[in-house]
């Protein structure tokens, strides 16, 4: 994947879990990070800061390490991918957190097309 490419999807996956912590585990202890991600072992790395409970924060960070790993040069969609690289139990919990966030993006662009 292009370095560009790299740099899109860590953003997309860090704005998706922090919308779901945000709204999932309001009483949970967050704490803020600041996390520098090299891809490939390369010198491309993409800096994120976040605000996450633990457990959030662990699959934050799982999920950069599997995707700085990714050995596809045009990387698939996760659900289509022909080498899966995250365990069941992990993907599951991913997809929840991806179909929360991305329903209350989708809602959020729409009210903003509407109401302003």
């Amino acid at each position: 994947m292009t370095n560009e490419k790299f740099h899109y999807e860590v953003t997309t996956v860090t704005k998706f879990i922090q919308i779901y912590c945000d709204d999932k585990h309001q009483d949970r202890e967050k704490n803020t990070e600041n996390i520098s991600i090299d891809y490939n072992d390369t010198d491309n790395v993409v800096s994120v800061n976040f605000h996450l409970c633990k457990e959030c924060s662990d699959m934050a960070k799982h999920a950069y390490y599997r995707l700085s790993q990714c050995p596809h040069i045009e990387k698939p969609r996760c659900h289509k991918c022909p080498h899966p690289c995250y365990e069941l139990a992990m993907w599951k919990k991913m997809a929840k957190m991806m179909k929360y966030s991305g329903m209350k993006l989708g809602l959020n662009k729409i009210k903003r097309l509407f109401f302003g």
